[in-house]
């Protein structure tokens, strides 16, 4: 009646067995370290790199407790803070002898002291929020009139493609402002670049006035759009953020939307609110333009003479100057993807691009119209240009498929193409707050949160064990196994712990024991209705399951609601809210059962279990205690 089957136990030893091994890491702590990471596309962190750190670390005289290329970033492991900002230094002026332009980020940040043979299985500790871990903190706030400046630079340039493509003739058409102006010669044209403006653009209004002997359209973008472009524009600003922040190994980040224009930015573990600007501001766009192959222009890339009027001057990588003219043919926002590869003829490193329809078109156009010219394809890093390639325009590209190359190595191809599909800030952004939680109060939330889980852990017990006595034990050794598969599971999905977090940690105690309560509870009612030690103890856990089912279901139903509805500290609340739910499901019920069937499965003439008092009304009505 009482036993399981071996099957059943071989579970309970194999989520045991799981549950020790994925919660281990949580206990081996962090230890200082000094991550540096690429900052600029064509800079690499190889072998070559890690042997330049170790030579500087030990020309400082500093032992690291370990040194690993993780991704495309090395981590320096040490044993203290003293040593971690030492190293920082050290490692600093050997990378990066122009602090004006940083070809490393060298940012103070935390590692795990995992052992090599748990990191080696994929058990690693849960992510630390802010407020556990340290980190910085940063408001930024976007430049909405910004955004539409360059929403308004943009519809420009599509406006005086499509009145070339209809043949309407104009007399100039020039930005001022959020304000798109076009000239024309007579009233007939006039009207009939109407008449495509309106088709063509939704999102512009128009106004046209007589302009001395000339009419004036002015177009500008109508209050819902705006309204629409300012939006996208923080959304592609966040999912930059996030990507840019994902390559450089910041774990998880919080990037989440502040009000209409504010973006709310999290980086647990890095100390280093200098490097963490960095990183926010590693950004990188492609925007393709003409060179300017004339005389004078010739004369500027010698430097024998002035930059011509409407040019501007960018070097190679060789260091070879380029003019190239001002206007943007594209920019990267047309891109679709971006994928490292191999050129089919050379066989060099190359980046392949895939345009938009509307970048498509315009690219084809212009490769027609600039056979035996030079292009330039340049790539932005923090408002510096750098011209990747400059090829000769051989026939007209169409299909939307671009190759860049230019003498690049397979690691700068993978960069190159990284950066390109984190894409560009659609408007600027301004750090109007920061702050830096250092790891000591970080530290000091960890041990009062890990203190109040565990009074309140060992209280639960100590109730338990003095009411119901052994069933009140194995109450409680089912608590502990509930606790440890929580942390388990929650390493496991590397979610993210926050003091809400460890709030619904210790209210997921409370919660836990309720089923066995019931259970016990439930085991007492069938001894005092007279039944046999072996047959209350099936009819307990047999009975007391339908009440444990649905109580537990209502209360998951809205921990599913915060988890859906829910943000930041919210959020991380749910999640261990939910996690908790299900484990004590389980170590409640199932696991509990297998120590009672254990401990009183084998015994065929069982008189009595230990379960605390019970009161059993005799014949005559007396009340007598009975154990």
């Amino acid at each position: 009646m009482n036993r399981y089957p071996v099957w059943k136990y071989a579970i309970i030893l194999v989520a045991l067995l799981v549950g020790a091994i994925y919660t281990l890491p949580n206990f081996f702590g962090e230890a200082p370290a000094v991550q540096v990471s690429a900052a600029k596309a064509t800079a690499r962190v190889d072998g070559t790199t890690q042997t330049r750190v170790e030579q500087a670390l030990t020309a400082a005289g500093i032992k690291p407790e370990a040194i690993a290329l993780e991704g495309t970033s090395l981590k320096v492991r040490l044993d203290g803070n003293d040593a971690q900002l030492k190293a920082r230094d050290a490692i600093q002026k050997a990378l990066v002898p122009d602090p004006s332009d940083p070809s490393y980020v060298v940012a103070l940040n935390l590692l795990s002291r995992s052992p090599q043979w748990l990191t080696a299985l994929r058990a690693a500790p849960m992510y630390l929020g802010l407020d556990l871990r340290g980190g910085v903190h940063f408001m930024l706030q976007v430049d909405m009139q910004a955004a539409l400046t360059k929403k308004a630079e943009s519809l420009s340039g599509d406006m005086r493609s499509i009145l070339r493509e209809k043949n309407v003739r104009h007399a100039g058409i020039t930005r001022n402002g959020q304000a798109i102006e076009v000239r024309f010669r007579d009233a007939q044209t006039l009207d009939a670049a109407k008449k495509q403006i309106v088709e063509q653009f939704p999102d512009l209004q128009t106004v046209d006035a007589p302009d001395g002997a000339e009419y004036k359209l002015t177009a500008t973008i109508r209050p819902d759009a705006a309204r629409r472009i300012q939006d996208q524009a923080l959304k592609q600003n966040m999912v930059t953020l996030h990507n840019r922040i994902n390559e450089l190994g910041v774990a998880e980040p919080v990037i989440q939307q502040q009000g209409l224009d504010r973006i709310i930015v999290q980086l647990p573990g890095v100390q280093d609110t200098a490097k963490a600007k960095d990183i926010l501001g590693r950004t990188a766009t492609l925007e393709v333009r003409l060179v300017d192959e004339g005389t004078e222009a010739r004369s500027a890339e010698l430097g024998t003479g002035p930059v011509p009027f409407g040019d501007e001057r960018f070097l190679e990588r060789s260091g070879q100057a380029v003019i190239v003219k001002k206007q943007v043919i594209l920019t990267g926002e047309n891109l679709t993807d971006a994928q490292p590869g191999f050129d089919n003829q050379t066989q060099e490193a190359a980046v392949h691009l895939t345009l938009d329809a509307k970048g498509s078109r315009i690219f084809k156009d212009i490769t027609r119209e600039n056979i035996g010219k030079r292009m330039a394809i340049l790539l932005f890093e923090k408002g510096k240009g750098e011209v990747v390639t400059a090829p000769v325009i051989r026939s007209e590209i169409g299909g939307g498929r671009v190759q860049i190359s230019g003498r690049m190595s397979t690691t700068e191809a993978n960069d190159v193409a990284l950066l390109l599909r984190a894409g560009s800030l659609a408007a600027p952004m301004e750090i109007i707050e920061e702050l830096t939680i250092g790891p000591t109060l970080g530290a000091e939330n960890i041990t009062k949160g890990f203190h109040s889980v565990a009074w309140g852990f060992a209280v639960i017990c100590a109730f338990m064990a003095a009411y119901y006595l052994l069933f009140g034990m194995f109450s409680g050794i089912a608590l502990a196994f509930n606790l440890l598969l929580l942390v388990a599971v929650l390493s496991m999905l590397q979610a993210t712990l926050t003091l809400p977090g460890m709030a619904a940690m210790a209210l997921a105690l409370g919660m836990a024991i309720d089923s066995n309560v019931l259970i016990n509870e439930r085991v007492r009612e069938e001894l005092r209705n007279g039944a046999s030690p072996q047959a209350a103890i099936h009819a307990g856990y047999d009975r007391a399951w339908a009440t444990i089912l649905d109580s537990n279901i209502t209360t998951l139903i809205a921990g599913v609601a915060l988890l859906a509805f829910g943000s930041g500290p919210v959020r991380g609340f749910a999640v261990v809210h939910c996690i908790g739910i299900l484990t004590s499901m389980f170590s409640a019920v199932f696991f509990s059962r297998g120590l009672v069937n254990l401990w009183y499965g084998r015994q065929k003439k069982l008189k009595a279990v230990s379960i605390g008092t019970v009161w059993r009304p005799e014949a005559n009505g007396a009340i007598t205690k009975a154990e």
